[in-house]
């Protein structure tokens, strides 16, 4: 049987944050407002801020890393209460599994704990998928950013979506 676990990383698991970050701009291009070269160039010290400045959890599938979900907080004192939900990735083997909705679970609990009320994120519009996972997640779509990315010329929309939280993480 396969054994799951979701953990948030620290400062020592950067190379798996590295691994699997640049996994998924490498597997799903278009998916990321972000490319690999973008965080190809990053020094050490420049990738563990990026782990430590947010919240960005794992999932593990029989110990490999087969998952990452990021959350980033806003900064100013008035919006505190709102994160964005970022660096989303599953690997294909373990997609359909439930690892996705776990290491959601996990960001969603972690959230209501710290004082977050709301999480947004942005999905592609040409990942209708992704975007009714967060549906059934609990998200509700609250706008529309045309040609919100630019992926090899083209523009494609972002899809706005965002789900309250409360003290205990669910929605």
């Amino acid at each position: 049987m396969d054994e799951t676990t979701i953990r948030r990383l620290t400062e020592e698991d950067v190379d798996i944050f590295r691994a699997m970050r640049l996994e998924a701009l490498r597997t799903e291009p278009a998916a990321y407002a972000s490319t690999a070269a973008d965080w190809e160039k990053l020094s050490a010290d420049e990738w563990r801020t990026r782990l430590t400045q947010n919240n960005v959890f794992a999932a593990f599938w029989n110990d490999a890393p087969v998952g990452i979900m990021g959350l980033m907080r806003q900064g100013s004192s008035k919006m505190a209460h709102r994160a964005t939900l970022i660096m989303v990735y599953v690997r294909a083997e373990a997609r359909g599994t439930g690892i996705a909705r776990a290491l959601l679970e996990a960001v969603k609990s972690f959230a209501g704990d710290n004082g977050i009320r709301q999480i947004e994120l942005a999905v592609s519009a040409e990942n209708p998928a992704a975007a009714s996972f967060y549906k059934r997640a609990g998200f509700s779509q609250i706008g529309c950013v045309p040609g919100g990315i630019l992926h090899e010329g083209r523009e494609i929309d972002d899809i706005m979506m965002a789900c309250r939280v409360d003290a205990e993480g669910k929605e």
